[in-house]
């Protein structure tokens, strides 16, 4: 007995229908491809400064420039492809951990999946901020010595990067293994499942070829939904100086540049506003395309 279809082709059809879902996309991928090929487009270095200290928005900049005479449309494209980035692999991370423990704990059952479901309890309650904290002051001095004579040092910037992927991909992994975990006890007493184990098959079988494919639609739901949240966490990070550091520039290290050059003398309100603007573009399009995926998914939308 073969394992039902995750995702029936009515499911992609409906999804193509969906004005909310195609506007999305196509948010989404035009700030991405802007984020990758705008910079060569614009070229406008985001880290030459100049003596055009705060000149408002304009034809020659967009965005109008920083303190230091910086272009900060060139600056928010640069930002764009460090929180896109860590937001996309954070997520994934998140994704094959969360996906493999959850399956992992479901299917075993008993007293190993109690065992795993209070691990994850345990995680839940520590803080992820103490987490990232530690994480960063205690591996971003090793990570620097270890890649130092790596490319003569040029990957040196981008310690905290590495870590700040890593530490949010381990946090945010654990909603991702309780969902998963609960889909695989549903799934596990359907009758494909009890076929395949009285046709000798594997434990290790049955996971990869019946229950990872009817787990896939609920795992790209929440994958889209994890790199928004996952975004978040990078730019409240940098926003207290605990993330991404100069010269080095994301979305939250912009938000944090703009907060400090306002003031009731004089407000520069373009440092804020538009990398604020184009950060909740991006979230708002993740989270609509999310949603849109959730419906189309939806066994009951085939009525």
């Amino acid at each position: 007995m073969s394992s039902p279809v995750a995702a029936p082709p009515g499911a992609w059809r409906r999804l193509r229908k969906n004005p909310v879902a195609i506007v999305a996309f196509a948010v989404l991928l035009f700030i991405a491809a802007t984020a990758i090929f705008g910079p060569f487009i614009h070229g406008v270095d985001p880290r030459a400064t100049s003596a055009e200290q705060f000149a408002p928005p304009s034809a020659r900049h967009f965005f109008g420039t920083d303190v230091n005479g910086r272009d900060v449309f060139a600056r928010v494209l640069d930002g764009a492809r460090v929180s896109l980035l860590v937001g996309l692999s954070g997520a994934l991370v998140s994704f094959f951990i969360g996906t493999t423990y959850g399956m992992i704990s479901g299917y075993s059952g008993g007293k190993i999946d109690a065992l795993m479901m209070r691990f994850v309890e345990i995680l839940y309650a520590i803080p992820r901020l103490i987490i990232i904290i530690i994480a960063t002051f205690v591996f971003d001095p090793k990570l620097k010595e270890a890649v130092a004579h790596v490319a003569d040092g040029a990957l040196v910037g981008y310690t905290r990067i590495i870590i700040l992927v890593l530490s949010l991909g381990l946090i945010e992994w654990l909603t991702m293994a309780r969902i998963v975990r609960g889909q695989v006890l549903s799934l596990k007493a359907q009758q494909f499942v009890l076929a395949a184990r009285a046709l000798g098959q594997s434990h290790v079988r049955i996971i990869i070829r019946h229950l990872l494919p009817n787990l896939v639609g609920i795992v790209v739901i929440y994958l889209t939904l994890t790199i928004p949240a996952v975004i978040l966490d990078e730019s409240f990070l940098s926003f207290l100086g605990l993330g991404i550091q100069a010269p080095q520039a994301s979305w939250g290290s912009l938000l944090n540049d703009g907060a400090q050059a306002i003031n009731p003398v004089k407000s520069y309100w373009w440092l804020l506003f538009f990398p604020a603007m184009v950060m909740s573009v991006t979230l708002l399009a993740l989270n609509f395309l999310g949603d849109a995926l959730r419906d189309a998914l939806d066994p009951r939308a085939r009525r």
